[in-house]
């Protein structure tokens, strides 16, 4: 199936208006879609709210009531090494938060995906997902909390220096390990072998000089309906990937158009430089929360027990003001992707060539992200640019090289 255009983006004796073919794209999209898709993006603005809300009660309860004080000393009764108390602790906080949200989870990623018909599992396979989740959760948070807490107990006055560079070693770590250990856990990856597919991709990695000779697909569908692929990994283990919802619901063109975006973040190192924008967010956060932990533990030092930036009952403080200061800095964060995701779609438009095939991804997306979101409501909210971003941006590319080709070709095949 092509990605056949509308009659006002086919342009006319070798003319586009983008804005005008922008409006004809836009305006093939249903109103009931469209209502549905607005509604669900609306949502997540409120469900990213009580999410730092939930967390926060849910980690100040653990103080007030003195429950982390006293989950420290059942690890000090069962160890005196200090590095498997904080093991023990983390195994007990990491289940009481989990059980004290799971109603809130099990509404926000199971009974809400269901109802936009946005995802695939049943109860029970959903309860496996979240128990793979907890899993990994318990193992990788035993390593993060066991290193920067000795590094507050031996060095008091920076220990945020050296925990902050311990939290971006780790994040870099989780980074390299993605595509070939925690992917496989949920999905699993295989080397894509359709020669009609594959063949286009590899043409595309070789003339913008990636060494690659696979291309990869996840089953996807077993979880969701969206359609995404995304390039993953770093020092090696970079993948370029799309999931099989991509593969059964996008045309040849689109495919290459999604393609090429990710080839985009693969040439310009977007792995590398978000990784260095997380790194200075990290370690800025580790700066403030050092500032203030000391401040309020003090302040409510005879309720909570906590004895200091060492004990590890200060942990449920820390989650909060880290989980306050991400969620202050959304907009911002929001932004640093955003704009990565925007250089992507020029890449991907300059190497895949594929303009309309790029716009009928970018309806294909509105199943779960707005369309048509106001400036600021894009500027705030959104960590990718808005549908209709995208298919002006790829409307607005058409009509600069349009003049290239014959409007017959351009009509056939919708490509430039």
């Amino acid at each position: 199936m092509l990605a056949t255009p509308p009659v006002a983006a086919r342009g006319v004796n070798g003319r586009l208006d983008p804005e005008a073919a922008t409006r004809a794209y836009l305006a093939t999209l249903s109103s009931d879609r469209k209502a549905q898709s607005d509604a669900y993006t609306e949502g997540n603005y409120w469900l990213s709210l009580w999410d730092f809300v939930i967390a926060g009660c849910v980690f100040i309860l653990l103080l007030a009531t003195g429950v982390s004080s006293r989950m420290r000393d059942v690890a000090e009764r069962w160890t005196k090494v200090r590095v498997l108390q904080n093991a023990l602790y983390w195994v007990q906080f990491l289940a009481l938060v989990t059980l004290l949200t799971l109603p809130w989870t099990i509404y926000e990623s199971f009974v809400r995906e269901h109802a936009y018909s946005l995802s695939n599992l049943t109860f029970a396979a959903w309860i496996a997902e979240q128990g793979k989740g907890f899993v990994l959760s318990l193992v990788m948070g035993v390593l993060f909390v066991a290193v920067p807490y000795t590094f507050a107990r031996r060095l008091p006055k920076h220990w945020w220096v050296w925990g902050s560079m311990v939290a971006v070693a780790i994040e870099f770590f989780l980074v390299v390990l993605t595509p070939i250990v925690l992917v496989p856990v949920f999905n699993s990856p295989t080397k894509l072998a359709d020669a009609r597919v594959v063949d286009p991709i590899l043409r595309l990695a070789r003339q913008n000089g990636i060494a690659v000779t696979d291309v990869w697909e996840i089953d996807a569908s077993k979880q969701s309906k969206r359609i995404s692929a995304n390039v993953s990994g770093a020092l090696g283990t970079e993948r370029i990937t799309l999931n099989d919802n991509l593969l059964n619901r996008a045309s040849l063109e689109e495919i290459e158009a999604v393609m090429g975006h990710e080839m985009g973040h693969y040439v310009l190192n977007h792995v590398y430089k978000g990784f260095m924008e997380l790194g200075i967010l990290i370690v800025i956060g580790f700066a403030l929360v050092a500032w203030l932990f000391e401040r309020l533990r003090t302040r409510y030092e005879a309720t909570w027990k906590v004895r200091g930036v060492a004990d590890i009952a200060g942990l449920p403080l820390f989650a909060f003001l880290f989980t306050a200061y991400f969620f202050v800095i959304t907009p911002l964060t929001n932004t640093l992707v955003r704009t990565q995701e925007y250089e992507a779609d020029i890449f991907g438009l300059n190497t895949a060539r594929q303009p309309d095939g790029f716009a009928q991804v970018a309806l294909k997306l509105s199943e779960y992200r707005k369309l048509e979101p106001g400036p600021w409501e894009e500027r705030i909210f959104f960590d990718h640019p808005s549908g209709r971003t995208r298919i002006y941006t790829a409307m607005r590319w058409k009509a600069e090289n349009l003049p290239a080709t014959t409007p017959s070709a351009s009509s056939a095949s919708g490509s430039p």
